[in-house]
């Protein structure tokens, strides 16, 4: 396997009254549970994408703070075996509210679907998240209370 492509990814954790916010969503035939975000666009800028992700995902506006972890081990992208993942997480804030699913009825996503939910930190589950970046972010939140 040759790497062709570096792939940058960028996610928000939006916290509140001890939860954070995640996503459930069904692309490229995966049901996968994350953190909101995505992939940087050429030309952009770290916070300007997660800011445009935010925007396109909520409809919201948010404001980037720090940045709470990069992944420092190889990760072959799930969708593209020649790109490596290069993934930045960033705290956010919002004032505004929005949307999001009650409960975990989450499995039967249709194509395209994406259901916010917000989840207390103390009940948040590595094995619940599809990524194995996304998995060691649980874990580093976790370890912070």
């Amino acid at each position: 396997m040759e790497i062709e492509n570096f792939n940058l990814r960028v996610y928000g954790l939006l916290l509140r009254d001890k939860k954070v916010l995640i996503t459930h969503e069904h692309r490229a035939g995966i049901i996968m549970t994350k953190f909101p975000g995505g992939g940087l666009e050429k030309g952009e800028g770290l916070a300007d994408g997660l800011t445009r992700e935010f925007n396109e995902e909520l409809k919201v506006r948010i404001t980037v703070g720090d940045l709470f972890y990069v992944n420092e081990f190889l990760q072959i992208s799930t969708f593209n075996q020649k790109d490596q993942l290069l993934s930045f997480y960033y705290y956010v804030s919002c004032d505004s509210t929005f949307k999001t699913a009650d409960g975990r009825e989450k499995l039967n996503l249709t194509k395209g679907e994406q259901i916010f939910e917000w989840v207390i930190l103390k009940e948040l589950n590595e094995s619940d998240f599809t990524f194995p970046i996304d998995r060691e972010v649980v874990k580093r939140l976790k370890e912070l209370g």
